[in-house]
């Protein structure tokens, strides 16, 4: 039995505290993580594996996407496997439209069997009506490598190209 908390990327908390069965897998999880913040779970999503510092990493999609079943998908990756032991950590990013994200991370892991599962243990928070604005910066740009690719082609102007 795992004891998995999920965070909502927000300033606000909101946290689900899940109880889940070892023999998981991650679109089982998908579902039960969507379910438990009161989404339907019929949205596109996916896990994305992470470091120590939540840096992210390759993604595990719902389904798999790739050439004659070359990818990974939620459905072939279990929790024994993809969150083998405590403190382990994955990235959930759930509905692309609206980037609804999540940090799953393993609290506990016990031999324990439970028949009531999966339950919710701790529920802090409530869910915003809106997903959160997501602000994605990119590095500036290097204003050398600039002016080196405005000197190279300023010989050329609009009326040039419109001859060919």
């Amino acid at each position: 039995m795992y004891k998995i908390r999920v965070i909502l990327d927000l300033k606000e908390d909101v946290i689900r505290t899940l109880l889940v069965d070892d023999s998981l897998n991650l679109e089982e999880l998908h579902t039960t993580i969507a379910t438990s913040f009161g989404f339907k779970g019929n949205e596109m999503a996916s896990f994305y594996r992470t470091d120590e510092e939540w840096n992210q990493g390759e993604e595990i999609p719902l389904f798999n996407m790739a050439e004659a079943g070359e990818g990974i998908a939620m459905a072939t990756c279990f929790l024994s496997d993809s969150l083998a032991k405590k403190n382990d950590k994955l990235i959930y990013v759930y509905d692309f439209l609206n980037m609804w994200t999540f940090y799953v991370e393993v609290i506990e892991i016990s031999d324990k069997t439970a028949t009531d599962l999966p339950k919710i243990v701790l529920s802090v928070g409530e869910i915003p009506d809106k997903a959160p604005e997501k602000e994605f910066k990119a590095d500036a740009l290097d204003t050398d490598l600039e002016d080196e690719f405005n000197d190279e082609f300023d010989h050329f102007d609009d009326y040039d190209f419109n001859e060919y």
